[in-house]
């Protein structure tokens, strides 16, 4: 079991990556950096928290991550995609009424655990980019490496024709990580767009009530693929680009990487572009000039996401009262 300091941003596909990463027997959720992105970071706590206390987890440690970009302009949030408050229907019951740990306590969680722990980001990378900024990188690259779902390498964006919304959000913070974090795998669109759960796979997951889960699946699901069917008439149910990213981690196996440099773009024209070198002559000029190699998914076998999204929401636990 690996320990896991995961920065999210829930949302529904975040949300659903919690649930995941809490019911996966390989992972060892050790604390959560909750920022602004799907909704705004107040919000986005208030699920995490309500999250944990479903799975009976208050012993997690919830960290408060950023409210905005490090470029300090307004955020666009997407209610017709998660909802109000993050969770499709769902009216979350939690309002934090403790206080939340300050931000640089993580620096002693990383510190602590060192090589033993991996950072998943599966939001807005504005918080990952300040732990840099304030921890170094020396503390930071202690950890064992670091999964990312952001960037759309040889597709389309998904927030604008060039851009995905992770790196689009906050270009700065993206670009920042891509030039100081170490051991860096990189989860962009052109594989999370094709990890689709489908009405078959909710059905079955929701077919007993296994978890304390269970009974918020098939609602958040249903917001969510009516949305993207939507976006993308025809589909069969939506992608969960971070669940799949979790999945990067607990079965890296079931993914083809590649090695490249990666810059993102901070221009206004072309903002949150993820850019690298695919031409094999010119690969080792772009080195050069971007810097460290990083890790890139480009592709996954689909059948053994959908056994493990499958096997890990059916797991059983304990009974949980609910807020």
């Amino acid at each position: 079991m690996g320990k896991v300091l995961l920065f999210t941003d829930p949302g529904i596909d975040d949300s659903m990556a919690i649930m995941f990463a809490l019911l996966h027997p390989d992972v060892e959720l050790v604390g959560v950096v909750s920022g602004y992105g799907n909704v705004e970071q107040e919000q986005a706590t208030d699920n995490v928290v309500y999250l944990l206390r479903l799975a009976g987890r208050d012993d997690i440690p919830v960290f408060a991550g950023a409210k905005f970009p490090l470029s300090g302009e307004l955020v666009s949030y997407y209610p017709e995609i998660h909802g109000e408050e993050g969770l499709g229907p769902i009216e979350v019951p939690v309002e934090i009424e403790e206080e939340l740990l300050n931000f640089t306590d993580l620096f002693d969680l990383i510190e602590e655990h060192g090589n033993d722990l991996t950072i998943i980001d599966v939001g807005r990378l504005t918080s990952l980019a300040m732990a840099f900024i304030l921890g170094g990188e020396e503390i930071m690259n202690q950890v064992n490496g670091i999964f990312l779902m952001g960037g759309a390498f040889l597709v389309p964006g998904n927030v604008t024709p060039l851009a995905e919304a992770n790196f689009h959000g906050d270009p700065i913070a993206a670009n920042l990580i891509m030039e100081r974090a170490e051991n860096v795998a990189i989860v962009p669109l052109n594989v999370t767009e094709y990890a689709i759960v489908t009405d078959e796979m909710i059905n079955e997951v929701t077919s007993q009530e296994f978890n304390a889960f269970t009974p918020l699946i098939e609602p958040i699901y249903e917001f969510y693929s009516e949305a993207y069917g939507r976006l993308v008439p025809g589909i069969n149910g939506a992608p969960f680009h971070d669940v799949v990213t979790i999945t990067a981690y607990t079965n890296p196996a079931n993914f083809t990487f590649i090695e490249k440099p990666v810059s993102v773009s901070v221009e206004p024209e072309t903002r949150g572009q993820s850019i690298s070198d695919f031409r094999p002559e010119k690969a080792e000029d772009f080195e050069e000039e971007v810097g460290q190699d990083h890790w890139l998914a480009m592709d996954f076998n689909y059948s053994e996401f959908a056994r493990e999204f499958t096997e890990t929401m059916t797991t059983r636990s304990g009974e949980v009262e609910n807020e």
